[in-house]
Order: C-alpha cells, then structure tokens, then sequence
C-alpha cells in the first residue's frame, strides 16, 4: 500500500517540475546540444563590418557564421603568416570549396573561398592551421552574402604588447636612477670559473647586484646562497632583471652553486675597504 501512494506523489511532483521532467526525455541531450551550439555562435553585425569584410575578434571554441549564395565567392581569410593544415566541410556535394594564397613571406595570407550551389543550405567548416582552430557555420542564401570575413587576434595582440613591455624593462640599466657615487663595488668573486661565473658584484646601500656575462641567457641560471656566520648555507629570495640578480639586501658572503655529482660553486665575498668605484 506504501508503493501506491508513493506513485501518486512523484507524479505530482514531476508535474508541478515540467523543466525535470523534460531534462529526462529522450530529446533531451539534442536539444541541450542545440542550445549550446547556438551560444556559441556569433552573427554579423553592422559595427562588425570593416568595407565590405566581416571581422570577427577571434576566441577559441567559438562558431563563426558566415552567408553565401549561389554565383558568388565568400573568402575567409586567415591570419597573416599563418600556415593552412586542413579544411574539412559537412556538405562537399553541395559547396565548392577550395584555397588560395595572396601575398609572399611574412604577409603572405591563406584564403578559404566557399559558394554553394543553392540557397537554404546549412553546413559547417573546420580549418586547421599551424596556429589554431576555426570553427564556421556556413548558411546560404538566395542572393545576400559576405564578401569576405577575417578575425582580429586579442591574445596575440596583447601577447605582443607583454613582449614589447618585457623588452623595453629589460634595457631600461638595472642601476636607473643611482649615481655612480651610490654605488659600492667592494665585493670579491671567486672559486671555479664557470661559463656563468658573474662578473661583478655591487650594492647601492639597500640591494646588492650580481651581475653576469651576455651568455646567462643561454645556460642553466645558478641558485644562490647566503653564507651565515655559522658557514651554513640558505637560500636567498632575489630576482633576475636581464642578466642581473637583484637582492633586495646587503649580504658579507654567498655562493653560486650549480650541479649534483660535480657542483661548481662560485664565491661572492664582501670586503672590508671599498675598491675604486667604477661604472655599472
């Protein structure tokens, strides 16, 4: 009897819950499918239009629409520079689809050119390149049609604008702003001589600078150390500005050490008297 009276209830429940009990039909999963392709979609908009292109900013998993119609070419363009793998297409037998280049070297740009046979058409394009993936949704018309769609590239954009900031901190002299007369040089650099084996040491009464040749860049960066008192060694918080480390203190000893079976350790020792100031 306690089961009869259960059914009676969940029915009244998935009732009064019409969205529940939709989620669990059998169309379901389409219908979830279709919404989020549709989410994904951008169309055409009038601010979008640059002459007579659509540009669209580019962005990973997003669907791009394009329209074309019968007797005429929509050429989608790609990125400057950018290399074409593959194009793959839904509907072979009812598009022309086909690719061309313009341009040489860094300019030279690839063209995928579409144009249906009829109107009322609906299909998709996946183009690989060597740099991404574009996902199109290609509708036909009967007559309207974009000559042409591109994208912008916000990621490489401002990927470009980080390399162009790091760049220019990177000239800008590790010492900026300090006098020469700041600037205390009386530090000893010895032990092994490694292709890394710094080239000075200096401090400007609050950092200390350890300064090493052009080649840092291109070998393993050796961690380094401060010597205590007690000869114990410990780790060090600093930074490295171009192929200087920068310490944000005044330390009397430390020591680069790089390897496990055979470490080279390179000695930095404050002394006592200043040696002749000189130039960073």
């Amino acid at each position: 009897m306690m089961k009869l009276a259960i059914l009676p209830a969940l029915a009244g429940i998935l009732a009064a819950t019409p969205a529940l009990s939709q989620n669990r039909g059998p169309d379901a999963p389409l219908r979830q499918v279709a919404a989020a392709t549709w989410a994904a979609t951008i169309q055409p908009v009038s601010a979008g239009f640059v002459s007579g292109a659509q540009v669209y900013p580019y962005s990973e998993g997003t669907i791009f629409q394009a329209y074309a119609a019968p007797g005429l070419v929509t050429d989608i363009t790609l990125q400057p520079g950018e290399a074409l793998i593959a194009v793959a297409s839904g509907d072979t037998a009812r598009w022309v689809i086909g690719d061309t280049t313009s341009g040489s070297g860094e300019t030279k740009q690839t063209h995928v050119l579409v144009k249906p046979y009829a109107g009322g058409l609906v299909t998709n394009l996946v183009i690989t390149t060597d740099r991404r993936v574009y996902h199109v949704r290609l509708v036909s018309t009967s007559g309207t049609a974009l000559s042409s769609m591109r994208w912008t590239y916000p990621q490489d954009e401002l990927l470009a604008l980080r390399r162009k900031a790091e760049a220019e901190r990177a000239a800008v002299p590790v010492a900026a702003g300090l006098s020469v007369e700041q600037l205390h040089f009386n530090y000893e650099i010895s032990g092994d001589r490694p292709g890394w084996r710094p080239l000075r040491a200096f401090d400007d009464g609050q950092k200390t600078y350890v300064e090493f040749p052009a080649s840092l860049g291109a070998s393993e960066a050796p961690p380094l150390f401060l010597i205590g008192v007690d000869k114990k060694a410990e780790l060090v918080n600093y930074r490295l500005n171009g192929r200087f480390y920068v310490v944000d203190r005044i330390f009397d000893a430390a020591e680069l050490r790089l390897g496990l079976k055979k470490q080279q350790v390179v000695r930095i020792q404050r002394v006592a008297s200043p040696k002749q100031r000189r130039g960073a």
